[in-house]
C-alpha cells in the first residue's frame, strides 16, 4: 500500500508500515527527525498523489480542550477555525482510508466525533494521553498490550525547547498497531 503519514516530523508512524512492507512516507513543515522518505512542505502539494491510506497528525495548538483557557483569543483571530479547516480538509481528502488523530479537541464539537478514544496503556506504555482517532473505511484499533503502570508522565515534563516534540510524538507501541491491523486490510 501507499500510505501518507500527515503532520509527522518523528518517522515513528512512516517507519512502522515500512517496517510492515508498505511504500509510506512522512509529510511535515518540519524536516524529518530520523532519515527516511519525507517531504518537507505542506501535506496539500501531495495530497492528490494516489496514496491508499493517510494517516493525519494535524496540530493540536489551537485545537485541544488542554488548552480552552485560550480559546477566545483564537476564535477571536481566526487561529481556531484556521485549524478546524486544516483538519475538515484532511477528512475530506479523496483517499479511499483516512485516520485522523488528535488529542480530546473542539474536533469533537465542531466536526463530529471521533470514532475510537485509545491510551498508550492499551498498547505498551505506561502512560495516558487520551487520543482520539476519527475514521474513514478503517477498523478501530483492538489494544495490543494492556499494561499497568498508567501514569501522565509526559504532561509532566518540565518546560524546555523541546517539550512540544516530545509530547506530540505517537507511541511506538500505536505506531505498530496501526501499521498492523490498518496495513493488512487490501
Amino acid at each position: 500500500m501507499k500510505i501518507l503519514i500527515a503532520c509527522e516530523y518523528s518517522g515513528t508512524v512512516r517507519d512502522a508500515f515500512i517496517k510492515a512492507g508498505h511504500q509510506a512516507i512522512s509529510c511535515d513543515l518540519l524536516p524529518t527527525d530520523v532519515p527516511g522518505p519525507h517531504y518537507q512542505g505542506s501535506v496539500f502539494d501531495i495530497l492528490d498523489d494516489g496514496f491508499d491510506m493517510m494517516i493525519a497528525h494535524p496540530p493540536c495548538t489551537h485545537l485541544a480542550v488542554s488548552g480552552a483557557r485560550h480559546f477566545k483569543a483564537k476564535q477571536a483571530d481566526g487561529r481556531q477555525q484556521e485549524a478546524l479547516d486544516f483538519v475538515q480538509r484532511l477528512l475530506d481528502a479523496d483517499i479511499p482510508r483516512i485516520a485522523l488523530e488528535n488529542p480530546v479537541s473542539i474536533i469533537s464539537s465542531r466536526i463530529r466525533k471521533p470514532d475510537q478514544i485509545i491510551q498508550p496503556w492499551q498498547f505498551g506504555h505506561g502512560e495516558t494521553k487520551a487520543t482520539c482517532l476519527w475514521l474513514k473505511n478503517l477498523p478501530c484499533l483492538e489494544p495490543t498490550n494492556m499494561v499497568d503502570g498508567r501514569e501522565q508522565r509526559i504532561w509532566k515534563l518540565p518546560p524546555g525547547k523541546d517539550r512540544w516534540k516530545i509530547r506530540s510524538k505517537t507511541f511506538q507501541g500505536i505506531a505498530d498497531a496501526m501499521a498492523q491491523q490498518w496495513g493488512n486490510l487490501l
